[in-house]
This record gives C-alpha cells, structure tokens and sequence, in this order.
C-alpha cells in the first residue's frame, strides 16, 4: 500500500437540518437522493453555467463534507453561503481541520464512491485501486501527491482550481460523463444554459487528455493553423500528462496541438469513458 499526502484540495463542510436541500439545489448532481455511504462528483455553476468549483460529495454524520481545489476553498465558502439566505445550513471552511490522503491498494469501502466513517475519518472508493481518506489525524505517506493528480488525470476527471474558474460549462470538462451532472433534477445556477448545450448539441469543446510535455494548469494550447491564437487551455497537468479543453473540430481532424507555437506536437490519448 502507498499513502499520499494530498494537500492540493481544500474541504468545506455543510452541516444543518437544511444542507441537503441546500446543496440540492446549488449543484450540478442530485443531492437530494444521495444515499448514506456513497459520494458523488458534482460542480458548482454561475448563472451563465460556467464552473466555479468541482466537488467531491462525502455524507457523513456530522452532514456534507465537499473536496474541492485548496485555492477555492476560501472564496467558494464564502461566496456559496450568500445564498444560504434563511436556510438552516451552516457553511465552512474545514481545509485546516481535516488532512487528506490518497491511498493505493488499500482495503476500505467496496464499489466505487462507497463511503464508510470511523471514529475521526472517513474513507471513500475513488476507483478500484485507490482510497480517499478524510482525517483528524495525521498519517504516514510514502508517495507524491503528484502520483494522486496522474491518477485523476488518467481516470479523465477535472478539479477545477483559480486557474480555470469561470470558463467551462461542465460538458466542456466531460463532468457529464464522469457522473457529475444530473439532467433530470430541478434547478440550480446556470441550470437552464447547461441542459440547453445538451440536448441542443452546442458543446463545440470537449476535454481530451494529453501526453508529451510538461504543462500547467490554465496554460493556452495552440495548433498548426493557429499559431498564433491559442485554441486550447489547459485543466489540470501531472508529469507529461494533461487534461485539456480542445475544440472537437481540431482533435477530430487529428490537427496537432501544441504546448507552443513552436512546439513538437502533444499525443492524444484515450479515456475510460466515451462520449
């Protein structure tokens, strides 16, 4: 088993006869009828369906935790508990309460995003290899964080941080398709401009995931035939892997994308799931 210390995401915790009801109506997944011990993915949208935040969805008893990216944390609790208005909810920041770690071949819950909560943790099946730990108390760790953000990047999943807020409708980030929208709940923020860029086709970007430099996060791509304009932004990046938002029209065209102008070409390569 190798453990990591994951200290690129933040956590907020949303707590009070209301917080159900309350996220349910905020996020892009059904809070509602999310059942205890399991998590799920979900984003958090402005009115015009652009993505302030991606979240990690934990229940436990002492009501939602939310993973998101650590330089988030701050403003996003800030910002989403304006709305909390009358509701009995209370919204906080908890990066500093709780430490997060990244576990390899581990044993824990069964099935993905199964949660389980122990006295002063909780543990979430992230995929078949690996285990969330949310915790009071610290633990050992043997592995980079960057192998936890590898990982991510290869499962084709986002964490949208300072770099990338605002700029994508959650189907330019394939959230979608990794189990984090649900098209048949009610309302939320942006909820109608999301729905419409489903079922009227208007994705005309979509995100691919990369391999062949180093990059970062919020770093412009560019091709060929526009060396000039970029074309292409960078979402997360781990070693010489990367997930990036690209025009479907380019990468269908099998058109090179460049990390700059001058640059060899990037190879694209697949995820685990299909559009």
């Amino acid at each position: 088993m190798r453990t990591a210390k994951l200290e690129q995401y933040g956590l907020l915790l949303a707590a009070g006869d209301d917080a159900r009801a309350f996220l349910h109506a905020q996020l892009t997944n059904d809070i509602e009828n999310l059942p205890p011990g399991r998590a799920c993915h979900a984003g958090w949208c402005t009115a015009k369906g652009r993505l302030l935040a991606t979240f990690l969805v934990v229940p436990f008893s002492g009501g939602f935790l939310l993973q998101l990216a650590r330089d988030l944390a701050p403003a996003v609790a800030k910002r989403l508990a304006m709305f909390i208005l009358r509701s009995k909810v209370k919204l906080n920041d908890v990066t500093g309460r709780w430490q997060q770690y990244g576990l390899w071949h581990a044993g824990g819950p069964s099935g993905e995003l199964a949660a389980v909560e122990e006295p002063g943790k909780v543990a979430v099946r992230i995929d078949a290899d690996r285990v969330l730990v949310l915790s009071n108390a610290p633990m050992p760790a043997d592995a980079s964080a960057d192998d936890w953000t590898l990982a991510e990047v290869r499962a084709g999943r986002v964490l949208i941080t300072q770099a990338t807020q605002d700029q994508f409708v959650p189907q330019m980030v394939n959230l979608e398709l990794s189990g984090g929208v649900d098209f048949q709940k009610g309302c939320y923020p942006g909820q109608e401009i999301v729905a419409r860029a489903q079922y009227r086709g208007e994705v005309k970007r979509r995100l691919y995931r990369l391999r062949g430099a180093v990059l970062k996060a919020g770093q412009d791509l560019y091709t060929d035939e526009s060396r000039k304009q970029a074309t292409g932004k960078v979402v997360n990046a781990a070693g010489e892997e990367s997930l990036a938002v690209l025009p479907v029209a380019i990468a269908e065209a099998k058109a090179p994308v460049l990390a700059q102008p001058q640059a060899s070409a990037l190879e694209i390569l697949s995820l685990p799931y299909s559009r």
